[in-house]
């Protein structure tokens, strides 16, 4: 079988990010079942939304009985910034058909967009390259990102259904929250957005319906953005 060159090209370049993916999965697998959850739907949330952090607030939120609207806009604002991505991304794909698109909408992550820009960038400075290159590579990133993702929930399901309920695991998802967050304040926007956020959701995290979370999230945003503005 001739294996498309992008297609290797992408697979081998997000092979060193497994190191940061399969802990992050096996850790909310295990979540998973430390919230309640059976092994379907953990699997079928991971599978359906395929998005770390917002699957994790997900958790977190359900974990705490919070209303199923809280938890979907909480999980929507947490994903907002794919729209950022996807307007980024989309000149490269301009030419396919609407149905390519949507295939290679679902995969887009932090990772497959960051990688994917970074190719691009790279190989038109170098050469010209089709959107069938682009497409190669891109799938390259992302199926793997999905493949592993998915592996390692399951991973996470075996290994939380043989942890005695005495050890209690709710300490795992602001764990991986603040693995998440302290490497991503990089600059003065970042972190405003993520000291504002963080102190917002544990000031406003007696509110009704366990809006706290959202709450947070929003303010963290704005704050963030504000922070960028006023950069300028």
């Amino acid at each position: 079988m001739n294996v498309p060159t992008e297609l290797r090209a992408g697979v081998r370049d997000v092979l060193p990010l497994f190191l940061g993916i399969v802990p992050f999965a096996v850790v909310f697998g295990v979540a998973a079942v430390d919230a309640g959850l059976t092994a379907a739907q953990a699997v079928g949330l991971s599978v359906f939304v395929f998005a770390g952090a917002s699957q994790l607030a997900t958790l977190d939120l359900l974990a705490r009985d919070a209303a199923v609207p809280v938890v979907v806009l909480t999980a929507v604002v947490i994903n907002l910034r794919m729209l950022m991505y996807s307007a980024s991304i989309a000149p490269y794909f301009r030419s396919l058909a609407g149905r390519s698109k949507a295939v290679l909408a679902y995969f887009l992550t932090d990772q497959a967009y960051a990688l994917s820009v970074a190719r691009y960038g790279t190989l038109a400075d170098a050469e010209p390259s089709g959107v069938s290159d682009r497409r190669w590579y891109y799938l390259g990133v992302a199926v793997s990102l999905w493949v592993v993702w998915q592996l390692g929930t399951v991973a996470g399901l075996v290994l939380g259904t043989g942890v005695p309920d005495s050890w209690g695991l709710d300490f795992t998802v602001p764990l991986v929250f603040l693995a998440l967050l302290v490497p991503a304040m990089k600059d003065v926007p970042t972190t405003v957005a993520g000291v504002c956020g963080g102190v917002v959701a544990v000031v406003a995290a007696g509110l009704p319906l366990n809006l706290g979370l959202l709450v947070g999230a929003t303010v963290g945003i704005v704050a963030g953005l504000l922070a960028e503005r006023g950069r300028r």
